[in-house]
């Protein structure tokens, strides 16, 4: 709970530092209401759909009501997925309106003793640092090779912690040995004839929970023709930071990745996590306002692609065979790379041109699935009503794969054909797994 002091610093920044214009763009049309997962899955509570949310903003920033509890929790029901501004006649960008709300409340709100430790590990302690993200990641791996990890389920240990933890550590991929997560290359040479040169964003989790799917990602560049150079100064890329009331570390991150690229020669920076892709390219509308860092940052966001697209730039089609034996495939869309990205048809195309799959497009596909970075663990409630919408699509489809393109969307699939009992009959997969299978898969024995 706010105080009094709090709520009043609260409103004056909202007076101060809220887009007035942006705010005033929203004609409260309510074409965003059906894109809406919250408003729906709410009840249609016009508070938790995004045209009440902006009103909300316009009035603390107005000063017609207080920034209270109600406020704060219209907001953080919030999944973020901007799905709103793809049908917005306005033009309204609340993805940084929202942005710009929950960080003038994390600054000036008092967090509770646990809440605020809990922030600052993550968000200052392990995020900003990938050899702690290692570290992390190798501890998750020795609890899965050395035998713990059946000991704590079979004892029922498991079972102490939230459910919501507790089921994902069952969908969690198997991380690979430490010395792997450390042994990453900076330089990956073009396989054939040369058609461009690509830098690439490994993320933190991307580089490290998913580890194999950003070795495929570097195949598939490579098959592609791309020469392909990973800088090992990048950062994490400052997207959960940005979402939830941490800018400042997020511009920080920002700053360190423009500067790690800008020496690459790349024609391209390629991103293989929608999220991670969504706000790469929204650097340079964060940090607009720094003279220094403003063109910079354009001039970074302007080389931003999806690896589904740059495949399909590059002639991936044209230089390698996809085949898998016979099976129905479906795609989820990532949020961020649909809405942000605005990349739809390169993934899809992809997937329909591999032989043995027969494609088939899952009915609102372009939905939230729920995820929304740390969204499933914090709103656990809300995060599984949007989970279960989205599998009675999925099963619809009959689908033996369920593909994407984002590490948050993976994992959150695999929990929902965990929690549908179909683990037997469906999978989910990221598309640079799926996609590097079907090349082995057309290859003739040896």
């Amino acid at each position: 709970m706010t105080s009094v002091q709090e709520r009043e610093a609260i409103q004056q920044q909202f007076k101060e530092r809220m887009d007035e214009d942006e705010l005033l763009n929203c004609m409260r049309c309510g074409f965003c209401l059906p894109s809406c997962p919250t408003y729906i899955e709410s009840g249609f509570q016009e508070t938790h759909s995004p045209r009440g949310r902006i009103a909300l903003m316009k009035a603390v920033a107005d000063g017609l009501i207080e920034p209270g509890e109600d406020f704060e929790r219209s907001l953080d029901l919030c999944l973020g997925c901007r799905a709103c501004e793809t049908v917005c006649p306005s033009g309204v960008r609340y993805g940084s309106l929202l942005e710009e709300a929950r960080d003038i409340i994390s600054s000036n709100k008092t967090y509770s003793f646990g809440v605020n430790v809990a922030r600052k590990a993550a968000f200052k302690g392990l995020f900003p640092h990938q050899d702690r993200m290692r570290s992390v990641a190798g501890l998750i791996g020795f609890y899965q090779r050395s035998g713990l990890q059946t000991a704590v389920r079979k004892l029922g240990f498991i079972n102490l912690f939230p459910e919501s933890l507790a089921s994902m550590e069952k969908i969690l991929p198997d991380v690979p040995p430490m010395k792997e997560l450390k042994n990453r290359p900076e330089y990956m040479p073009a396989i054939g004839k040369r058609t461009m040169r690509v830098a690439f964003f490994r993320g933190c989790l991307m580089d490290t929970m998913f580890l194999e799917t950003n070795n495929a990602t570097l195949k598939l560049l490579q098959l592609a023709g791309c020469e392909v150079v990973i800088p090992n100064s990048q950062a994490c890329c400052g997207a959960l930071h940005g979402h939830y009331g941490e800018k400042n570390s997020a511009k920080e991150m920002a700053k360190k990745n423009i500067e790690a690229f800008e020496g690459t020669g790349a024609d391209y920076i390629i991103s293989n996590a929608g999220g991670c892709g969504g706000f790469l390219i929204d650097y340079g509308h964060l940090l607009q306002n720094d003279k220094d860092w403003r063109t910079r940052a354009e001039i970074f966001s302007s080389k931003i692609k999806d690896l589904s697209e740059v495949l399909i730039e590059a002639g991936f089609l044209g230089k390698v065979d996809l085949e898998l034996p016979s099976q129905v495939v479906t795609y989820q869309d990532s949020c961020h790379l649909l809405n942000a990205m605005k990349t739809a048809s390169a993934p899809r195309t992809l997937l329909m041109a591999i032989k043995g799959a027969e494609y088939r497009e899952m009915a609102e596909a372009d939905r939230c699935c729920g995820s929304a970075g740390i969204y499933n663990i914090i709103e656990s409630e809300m995060s599984m009503k949007v989970l279960d919408y989205k599998m009675e699509k999925a099963k619809d489809t009959h689908a033996a794969a369920i593909v994407t393109a984002n590490p948050g969307c993976l994992l959150q699939m695999k929990l929902g054909i965990e929690r549908e009992g179909l683990t037997k009959s469906m999978r989910a997969t990221h598309i640079a797994d799926f996609l590097l299978d079907a090349v082995k898969h057309s290859l003739p024995e040896r």
